[in-house]
């Protein structure tokens, strides 16, 4: 495999066995006050579109999102995620659907979206395969579709620390399970202006709000 293929693979095994308590890292106290912020933004910005969402994970914040949205798929790749964010109150207009965030081969029923959503994805992809992947999401939307990502920013103490970085700049941190398995996991940290140079012409009224544990970014597709 390649390396990007070996990335996707521990991840997808990471993540699969992290489901449980994925979401003990939204219950750290310093970051409340971020969350509660994100979390009263995001209805305005899909209201009334139709919204994909790729890697919804344990659906943090798939019902934030969709509340006032018209339809809103949420894929993840792991059915013990999608188990999780299944028992979430949701609006009516949520769906779940199993796939690949990369090569995003959607249901054709659930097409076309005007808008796409992605918590905490870009940081866990390849910077080799962060251009690629954003040309796969674009292809998916209609022209002028509404993007919000979200992610994390690196904060002392409050992350983990950044065990190694790769020839091609990927950052990686160590984590350790309950069941006491360690695993290397891909996340980056992009600053503003690599993420907004990375879009260039693809976006057009790009904004960057940076908070003290996160970062959003979100744009229309020129």
């Amino acid at each position: 495999m390649s390396v990007g293929a070996d990335v996707v693979e521990a991840m997808r095994d990471y993540y699969a066995r992290r489901a449980d308590h994925y979401e003990r890292v939204y219950h750290k106290p310093e970051r409340q006050q971020d969350l509660r912020a994100i979390e009263s933004g995001l209805p305005g910005v899909f209201a009334g579109r139709r919204v994909l969402e790729v890697a919804c994970g344990t659906g943090w914040w798939t019902p934030h999102g969709a509340r006032d949205a018209v339809a809103w798929l949420a894929t993840d790749l792991n059915p013990g995620t999608l188990a999780v964010a299944r028992t979430k109150p949701l609006p009516p207009c949520v769906r779940f659907a199993t796939v690949d965030a990369y090569a995003l081969d959607l249901p054709q029923d659930a097409l076309p979206f005007d808008a796409a959503f992605a918590g905490c994805w870009w940081s866990h992809v390849p910077r080799s395969r962060l251009a690629g992947w954003l040309d796969t999401l674009h292809a998916r939307l209609a022209t002028g579709a509404r993007i919000v990502f979200l992610d994390n920013s690196f904060v002392q103490a409050s992350s983990t620390p950044i065990s190694r970085r790769d020839e091609a700049g990927n950052t990686y941190q160590l984590r350790t399970l309950d069941d006491g398995s360690t695993h290397e996991v891909l996340k980056n940290f992009p600053t503003r202006d690599e993420a907004l140079a990375l879009l260039g012409p693809r976006a057009r009224q790009a904004q960057w709000n940076e908070y003290r544990h996160y970062w959003v970014l979100s744009y229309e597709i020129a």
